[in-house]
Protein backbone atom coordinates (compact mmCIF):
# COMPACT_ATOMS: atom_id res chain seq x y z
CA UNK A 1 0.00 0.00 0.00
CA UNK A 2 1.37 3.38 -1.02
CA UNK A 3 0.16 6.00 1.46
CA UNK A 4 -0.16 9.75 1.20
CA UNK A 5 -0.28 11.89 4.36
CA UNK A 6 -1.21 15.54 4.42
CA UNK A 7 -0.94 17.74 7.52
CA UNK A 8 -3.43 20.51 8.22
CA UNK A 9 -2.80 22.77 11.24
CA UNK A 10 -5.94 24.39 12.63
CA UNK A 11 -6.84 26.68 15.51
CA UNK A 12 -10.05 25.77 17.32
CA UNK A 13 -11.92 28.35 19.37
CA UNK A 14 -13.58 27.63 22.71
CA UNK A 15 -17.20 28.67 23.12
CA UNK A 16 -16.31 29.74 26.65
CA UNK A 17 -12.83 30.22 28.15
CA UNK A 18 -11.69 26.90 29.63
CA UNK A 19 -10.18 27.55 33.05
CA UNK A 20 -7.54 25.27 34.56
CA UNK A 21 -5.04 25.68 37.40
CA UNK A 22 -2.47 26.51 34.71
CA UNK A 23 -4.46 29.33 33.21
CA UNK A 24 -7.33 29.73 30.78
CA UNK A 25 -7.59 28.45 27.23
CA UNK A 26 -9.45 30.45 24.58
CA UNK A 27 -8.00 28.69 21.53
CA UNK A 28 -6.60 25.23 20.88
CA UNK A 29 -4.20 24.23 18.10
CA UNK A 30 -4.41 20.81 16.48
CA UNK A 31 -2.65 19.24 13.52
CA UNK A 32 -4.93 17.01 11.46
CA UNK A 33 -3.48 14.15 9.44
CA UNK A 34 -5.35 13.14 6.28
CA UNK A 35 -4.35 9.66 5.12
CA UNK A 36 -5.14 8.39 1.63
CA UNK A 37 -3.78 5.98 -0.96
CA UNK A 38 -3.99 5.74 -4.73
CA UNK A 39 -4.24 1.98 -4.18
CA UNK A 40 -7.57 2.45 -2.39
CA UNK A 41 -8.99 5.80 -3.54
CA UNK A 42 -12.32 5.19 -1.83
CA UNK A 43 -10.67 5.10 1.61
CA UNK A 44 -9.42 7.88 3.84
CA UNK A 45 -8.41 8.32 7.45
CA UNK A 46 -8.14 11.34 9.70
CA UNK A 47 -6.07 11.58 12.86
CA UNK A 48 -5.54 14.44 15.29
CA UNK A 49 -2.25 15.51 16.87
CA UNK A 50 -3.03 17.88 19.74
CA UNK A 51 -0.32 18.48 22.36
CA UNK A 52 -1.36 20.66 25.30
CA UNK A 53 0.81 23.77 25.78
CA UNK A 54 3.02 23.68 28.87
CA UNK A 55 1.82 20.20 29.77
CA UNK A 56 2.50 17.61 27.06
CA UNK A 57 5.94 16.03 27.02
CA UNK A 58 5.98 16.67 23.27
CA UNK A 59 5.13 20.37 23.51
CA UNK A 60 8.45 21.34 21.93
CA UNK A 61 9.48 24.19 19.59
CA UNK A 62 10.39 21.74 16.82
CA UNK A 63 7.02 19.94 16.98
CA UNK A 64 6.06 20.55 13.35
CA UNK A 65 9.47 19.35 12.16
CA UNK A 66 9.18 16.13 14.19
CA UNK A 67 5.64 15.63 12.90
CA UNK A 68 6.71 16.11 9.28
CA UNK A 69 9.55 13.58 9.68
CA UNK A 70 7.22 11.04 11.35
CA UNK A 71 4.72 11.39 8.52
CA UNK A 72 7.43 11.02 5.90
CA UNK A 73 8.79 7.92 7.59
CA UNK A 74 5.30 6.41 7.67
CA UNK A 75 4.67 7.06 3.98
CA UNK A 76 8.09 5.61 3.11
CA UNK A 77 7.65 2.42 5.12
CA UNK A 78 3.91 1.98 5.58
CA UNK A 79 4.61 1.40 9.28
CA UNK A 80 4.33 3.56 12.41
CA UNK A 81 7.68 3.68 14.21
CA UNK A 82 6.31 3.35 17.73
CA UNK A 83 9.68 3.25 19.48
CA UNK A 84 10.84 6.48 17.84
CA UNK A 85 7.58 8.19 18.80
CA UNK A 86 7.42 7.17 22.47
CA UNK A 87 8.39 10.72 23.48
CA UNK A 88 5.81 12.20 21.08
CA UNK A 89 2.51 10.67 22.24
CA UNK A 90 0.25 13.15 20.44
CA UNK A 91 1.97 12.41 17.11
CA UNK A 92 1.75 8.67 17.73
CA UNK A 93 -1.95 9.03 18.56
CA UNK A 94 -2.63 10.99 15.38
CA UNK A 95 -0.88 8.44 13.17
CA UNK A 96 -2.47 5.46 14.93
CA UNK A 97 -5.98 6.80 14.61
CA UNK A 98 -5.60 7.99 11.01
CA UNK A 99 -4.47 4.47 10.06
CA UNK A 100 -7.27 2.84 12.06
CA UNK A 101 -9.89 4.99 10.34
CA UNK A 102 -8.34 4.31 6.93
CA UNK A 103 -8.40 0.55 7.55
CA UNK A 104 -11.94 0.58 8.94
CA UNK A 105 -13.07 3.04 6.22
CA UNK A 106 -15.38 4.42 8.89
CA UNK A 107 -15.53 6.48 12.07
CA UNK A 108 -16.37 3.14 13.74
CA UNK A 109 -12.82 1.99 14.45
CA UNK A 110 -13.75 -1.26 16.20
CA UNK A 111 -16.86 -3.42 16.18
CA UNK A 112 -18.41 -2.84 19.61
CA UNK A 113 -21.91 -2.22 21.00
CA UNK A 114 -20.89 1.45 21.13
CA UNK A 115 -19.83 1.60 17.47
CA UNK A 116 -23.03 -0.22 16.48
CA UNK A 117 -25.09 2.43 18.27
CA UNK A 118 -26.47 -0.07 20.78
CA UNK A 119 -25.13 1.57 23.94
CA UNK A 120 -23.58 4.82 25.07
CA UNK A 121 -20.50 5.35 27.23
CA UNK A 122 -21.31 6.83 30.67
CA UNK A 123 -19.30 10.00 31.21
CA UNK A 124 -18.71 12.47 34.01
CA UNK A 125 -20.01 16.02 33.85
CA UNK A 126 -16.98 18.34 33.99
CA UNK A 127 -17.17 21.56 36.00
CA UNK A 128 -14.59 24.03 34.74
CA UNK A 129 -12.73 26.34 37.08
CA UNK A 130 -14.32 29.76 37.38
CA UNK A 131 -15.93 32.05 39.88
CA UNK A 132 -18.06 30.60 42.67
CA UNK A 133 -21.21 31.68 40.81
CA UNK A 134 -20.03 30.17 37.51
CA UNK A 135 -19.13 26.85 39.10
CA UNK A 136 -22.37 26.48 41.06
CA UNK A 137 -24.35 27.29 37.90
CA UNK A 138 -22.40 24.62 36.00
CA UNK A 139 -23.14 22.06 38.72
CA UNK A 140 -26.87 22.77 38.62
CA UNK A 141 -26.88 22.52 34.83
CA UNK A 142 -25.03 19.18 34.80
CA UNK A 143 -27.30 17.60 37.41
CA UNK A 144 -30.40 18.88 35.61
CA UNK A 145 -29.07 17.41 32.35
CA UNK A 146 -28.93 13.98 33.97
CA UNK A 147 -25.31 13.48 34.97
CA UNK A 148 -24.79 11.13 37.90
CA UNK A 149 -21.02 11.65 38.12
CA UNK A 150 -19.72 15.20 38.51
CA UNK A 151 -16.05 16.15 38.29
CA UNK A 152 -14.96 19.52 39.64
CA UNK A 153 -11.65 21.15 38.84
CA UNK A 154 -10.46 22.75 42.06
CA UNK A 155 -7.50 24.85 43.13
CA UNK A 156 -8.24 28.08 41.28
CA UNK A 157 -10.59 29.91 43.63
CA UNK A 158 -10.69 30.13 47.42
CA UNK A 159 -10.62 26.63 48.93
CA UNK A 160 -13.45 27.47 51.34
CA UNK A 161 -15.66 28.39 48.39
CA UNK A 162 -14.79 25.14 46.66
CA UNK A 163 -15.73 23.23 49.80
CA UNK A 164 -19.00 25.11 49.88
CA UNK A 165 -19.84 24.00 46.34
CA UNK A 166 -19.31 20.40 47.42
CA UNK A 167 -21.38 21.03 50.54
CA UNK A 168 -24.29 22.37 48.49
CA UNK A 169 -24.25 19.25 46.29
CA UNK A 170 -24.11 16.86 49.23
CA UNK A 171 -26.95 18.64 51.03
CA UNK A 172 -29.16 17.68 48.09
CA UNK A 173 -27.63 14.46 46.81
CA UNK A 174 -25.99 11.55 48.62
CA UNK A 175 -23.03 9.64 47.22
CA UNK A 176 -25.52 7.03 45.98
CA UNK A 177 -27.28 9.69 43.91
CA UNK A 178 -24.30 11.70 42.63
CA UNK A 179 -20.70 10.49 42.43
CA UNK A 180 -18.25 13.35 43.01
CA UNK A 181 -14.71 13.49 41.67
CA UNK A 182 -12.31 16.40 42.05
CA UNK A 183 -9.19 17.28 40.07
CA UNK A 184 -6.65 19.50 41.77
CA UNK A 185 -4.20 19.56 38.82
CA UNK A 186 -1.35 19.61 41.35
CA UNK A 187 -2.63 22.72 43.13
CA UNK A 188 -1.85 21.62 46.72
CA UNK A 189 1.58 21.79 48.33
CA UNK A 190 2.79 18.58 50.02
CA UNK A 191 2.65 20.33 53.43
CA UNK A 192 -1.02 21.27 53.13
CA UNK A 193 -2.31 18.35 51.07
CA UNK A 194 -3.32 15.98 53.88
CA UNK A 195 -5.24 18.64 55.78
CA UNK A 196 -7.14 19.55 52.61
CA UNK A 197 -7.79 15.90 51.79
CA UNK A 198 -9.23 15.39 55.29
CA UNK A 199 -11.62 18.30 54.77
CA UNK A 200 -12.60 17.14 51.29
CA UNK A 201 -13.26 13.62 52.57
CA UNK A 202 -16.32 14.83 54.48
CA UNK A 203 -18.15 15.03 51.16
CA UNK A 204 -17.88 11.34 50.21
CA UNK A 205 -15.69 11.88 47.15
CA UNK A 206 -14.98 9.09 44.71
CA UNK A 207 -11.41 10.27 44.08
CA UNK A 208 -9.07 13.21 43.69
CA UNK A 209 -6.79 13.59 40.68
CA UNK A 210 -3.25 14.82 41.15
CA UNK A 211 -3.50 16.56 44.55
CA UNK A 212 0.14 17.72 44.36
CA UNK A 213 2.23 18.51 41.32
CA UNK A 214 3.92 15.72 39.41
CA UNK A 215 7.48 14.60 40.11
CA UNK A 216 7.22 14.35 43.92
CA UNK A 217 7.10 10.57 44.12
CA UNK A 218 7.87 10.25 47.83
CA UNK A 219 5.16 12.72 48.82
CA UNK A 220 2.64 11.26 46.39
CA UNK A 221 3.32 7.72 47.60
CA UNK A 222 2.73 8.87 51.18
CA UNK A 223 -0.57 10.47 50.20
CA UNK A 224 -1.69 7.40 48.26
CA UNK A 225 -0.99 5.25 51.32
CA UNK A 226 -2.74 7.47 53.86
CA UNK A 227 -5.28 9.68 52.08
CA UNK A 228 -8.93 9.33 53.14
CA UNK A 229 -9.81 9.89 49.45
CA UNK A 230 -8.59 7.55 46.69
CA UNK A 231 -5.75 9.15 44.69
CA UNK A 232 -5.82 9.18 40.89
CA UNK A 233 -2.70 10.03 38.89
CA UNK A 234 -2.93 12.10 35.73
CA UNK A 235 -0.08 14.59 35.09
CA UNK A 236 2.19 12.20 36.99
CA UNK A 237 2.07 9.81 34.04
CA UNK A 238 3.33 12.36 31.52
CA UNK A 239 6.83 11.62 30.31
CA UNK A 240 6.89 8.04 31.64
CA UNK A 241 7.02 6.59 28.16
CA UNK A 242 8.68 3.17 28.51
CA UNK A 243 7.14 0.01 30.00
CA UNK A 244 9.90 -0.08 32.61
CA UNK A 245 9.24 3.49 33.76
CA UNK A 246 5.49 2.90 33.89
CA UNK A 247 5.93 -0.16 36.07
CA UNK A 248 8.39 1.68 38.33
CA UNK A 249 6.06 4.64 38.83
CA UNK A 250 2.97 2.57 39.65
CA UNK A 251 4.92 0.20 41.91
CA UNK A 252 6.44 3.10 43.85
CA UNK A 253 3.45 5.39 44.28
CA UNK A 254 0.70 2.72 44.37
CA UNK A 255 -2.21 5.03 43.47
CA UNK A 256 -5.78 3.82 43.65
CA UNK A 257 -6.47 4.96 40.06
CA UNK A 258 -4.79 6.28 36.94
CA UNK A 259 -6.48 8.57 34.43
CA UNK A 260 -5.40 7.88 30.86
CA UNK A 261 -5.27 10.47 28.09
CA UNK A 262 -3.89 8.95 24.89
CA UNK A 263 -2.62 12.29 23.52
CA UNK A 264 -0.55 12.75 26.69
CA UNK A 265 0.23 9.24 27.85
CA UNK A 266 1.59 7.31 24.90
CA UNK A 267 -1.08 7.17 22.24
CA UNK A 268 -3.19 4.02 22.03
CA UNK A 269 -0.13 1.77 22.13
CA UNK A 270 1.38 3.39 25.22
CA UNK A 271 -2.05 3.73 26.82
CA UNK A 272 -2.57 -0.01 26.49
CA UNK A 273 0.76 -0.54 28.26
CA UNK A 274 -0.47 1.64 31.14
CA UNK A 275 -3.73 -0.32 31.36
CA UNK A 276 -1.97 -3.67 31.37
CA UNK A 277 0.44 -2.59 34.11
CA UNK A 278 -2.34 -1.02 36.20
CA UNK A 279 -4.46 -4.16 36.04
CA UNK A 280 -1.49 -6.34 36.97
CA UNK A 281 -1.02 -4.14 40.05
CA UNK A 282 -4.79 -4.04 40.76
CA UNK A 283 -4.98 -0.29 40.16
CA UNK A 284 -8.24 1.10 38.78
CA UNK A 285 -8.42 3.36 35.76
CA UNK A 286 -10.58 5.38 33.43
CA UNK A 287 -9.97 7.14 30.12
CA UNK A 288 -10.21 10.86 29.47
CA UNK A 289 -10.02 13.06 26.42
CA UNK A 290 -7.75 16.12 26.51
CA UNK A 291 -9.52 18.97 24.72
CA UNK A 292 -9.34 17.34 21.30
CA UNK A 293 -11.75 18.12 18.49
CA UNK A 294 -14.41 15.57 17.57
CA UNK A 295 -11.84 13.70 15.47
CA UNK A 296 -9.67 12.88 18.48
CA UNK A 297 -12.68 12.50 20.77
CA UNK A 298 -14.28 9.90 18.51
CA UNK A 299 -11.06 7.88 18.32
CA UNK A 300 -10.68 7.91 22.12
CA UNK A 301 -14.33 6.95 22.63
CA UNK A 302 -14.03 4.10 20.11
CA UNK A 303 -10.92 2.80 21.92
CA UNK A 304 -12.52 3.25 25.33
CA UNK A 305 -15.51 1.18 24.24
CA UNK A 306 -13.32 -1.87 23.61
CA UNK A 307 -12.61 -2.29 27.34
CA UNK A 308 -16.12 -2.42 28.88
CA UNK A 309 -14.99 -0.39 31.88
CA UNK A 310 -18.14 0.31 33.97
CA UNK A 311 -16.81 3.53 35.53
CA UNK A 312 -17.94 6.87 34.10
CA UNK A 313 -15.27 7.98 31.65
CA UNK A 314 -13.86 11.49 31.27
CA UNK A 315 -14.83 11.97 27.65
CA UNK A 316 -15.75 15.30 26.13
CA UNK A 317 -19.15 15.99 24.65
CA UNK A 318 -18.13 17.56 21.35
CA UNK A 319 -19.51 20.92 22.46
CA UNK A 320 -16.32 22.75 23.44
CA UNK A 321 -15.55 24.63 20.25
CA UNK A 322 -17.40 27.06 18.01
CA UNK A 323 -15.68 25.55 14.97
CA UNK A 324 -15.49 21.85 15.82
CA UNK A 325 -15.30 19.21 13.11
CA UNK A 326 -18.38 17.10 12.47
CA UNK A 327 -18.31 13.53 13.73
CA UNK A 328 -21.16 11.08 14.41
CA UNK A 329 -21.23 11.61 18.17
CA UNK A 330 -24.20 12.61 20.29
CA UNK A 331 -24.72 13.36 23.98
CA UNK A 332 -27.84 11.89 25.54
CA UNK A 333 -28.31 12.55 29.24
CA UNK A 334 -25.04 11.34 30.82
CA UNK A 335 -23.82 9.12 27.98
CA UNK A 336 -21.84 9.68 24.80
CA UNK A 337 -23.37 7.85 21.85
CA UNK A 338 -22.03 7.02 18.39
CA UNK A 339 -24.39 7.26 15.41
CA UNK A 340 -23.56 4.46 12.94
CA UNK A 341 -23.39 5.47 9.30
CA UNK A 342 -26.08 2.97 8.29
CA UNK A 343 -28.64 4.53 10.61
Amino acid sequence: MHYKLEVYPRDLHFKKPAGTSRGTYTTRKSWFLMLSSKDAPERWGCGECAPLPNLSCDDVPEYEEVLAKACQKFTNTGQIDIECLRNYPSILFGLETALLQFEANSFALWDTPFSRGETGIPINGLIWMGSYKEMTEQVAEKIETGYRCIKLKIGAIDFEKELNILRIIREQFSARDIELRVDANGAFSPNEAMEKLDRLAKFDLHSIEQPIRAGQWDDMAQLAATSPIPIALDEELIGCNTPEKKKELLSYIRPQYIVLKPSLHGGLYGGSEWLKEAEEQQIGWWITSALESNIGLNAIAQWCATFNNPLPQGLGTGALFTDNIDAPLELRDNRLWFIPESK
